[in-house]
């Protein structure tokens, strides 16, 4: 995570989403601080663990075919400190990511490595069954009193 100090008069503090990188537990559990320069600071938040259920699968699935898969972070600025924020959850599912945000939740994303889209499309492969589409009958072959008023 990146924090800006005053990027603008508006605003004190500007909270952003660098990057998310696989933690094999090389950075150890507590925050590190990787570079602050007095305008910006970058922290790395370790000890993340991504879960996949099959639940939802339709969300990864939606996630892999937009063009451009994404990491989906939620984040929040700390209550006693607003210069402060940290992410709190990290999913690979588009529908859970959209649920945050109608939430009211911050949710930022970044690019998800192609290593990474081959695993989450071999869960998704063996996972996800899309709903049968139902066929809609035109409405020249319904029964008058079925057809929509108009």
């Amino acid at each position: 995570m990146a924090r800006d100090t005053q990027p603008n008069r508006w605003e004190d503090w500007r909270h952003s989403l660098v990057d998310v990188l696989v933690d094999e537990g090389q950075w150890g559990e507590q925050p590190l601080v990787l570079r602050d320069d007095g305008r910006q600071r970058q922290m790395l938040y370790p000890g993340f663990t991504l879960s996949l259920h099959r639940d939802e699968a339709e969300g990864y699935h939606l996630n892999l075919s937009s063009g451009s898969p994404v990491w989906f972070v939620m984040w929040r600025p700390r209550e006693e400190d607003p210069s402060e924020a940290q992410p709190e959850f990290v999913t690979l599912s588009y529908n859970e990511a959209g649920r945050l945000l109608d939430a009211q939740e911050r949710v930022d994303n970044c690019p998800l490595p192609a290593e990474l889209c081959a695993w989450l499309q071999a869960y998704t492969d063996e996972h996800y069954k899309p709903e049968p589409k139902k066929r809609k009958r035109p409405v020249s072959f319904q029964a008058p009193d079925q057809r929509p008023q108009s």
